[in-house]
């Protein structure tokens, strides 16, 4: 069983109390009038999907109800940072060679 640490409730919970979101960090266009629509469908729908270390945006949906960001490495599920939402995007690369990734 994963088990994942909320930072609000600072509590490590089976992974069945959470729901993830998608790619973490996601700017909406400034202007969204300006937007042409092939803008808008990259903002939609593109994201960059890696293999390795990524930073997703979670939710717990059956504790606090809070969005939060965790640093994930995707190959092995493991979760190598958990952070508020809100919080500056922290170096991935610094993260992987700590974990040795």
């Amino acid at each position: 069983m994963l088990l994942i640490h909320c930072p609000y409730c600072g509590v490590e919970r089976p992974e069945i109390e959470f729901s993830c979101r998608g790619e973490a960090h996601i700017a909406r266009p400034a202007d969204p009038s300006a937007t042409t629509d092939e803008e808008w469908a990259e903002y939609l729908y593109l994201r960059t999907n890696t293999k390795g270390v990524y930073a997703e945006r979670w939710r717990h949906i059956h504790g606090c109800g809070r969005f939060f960001n965790a640093v994930r490495e995707t190959v092995s599920d493991k979760f190598l940072k958990v952070y508020k939402a809100g919080e500056p995007k922290p170096d991935l690369d610094q993260i992987a060679k700590e974990a040795g990734k």
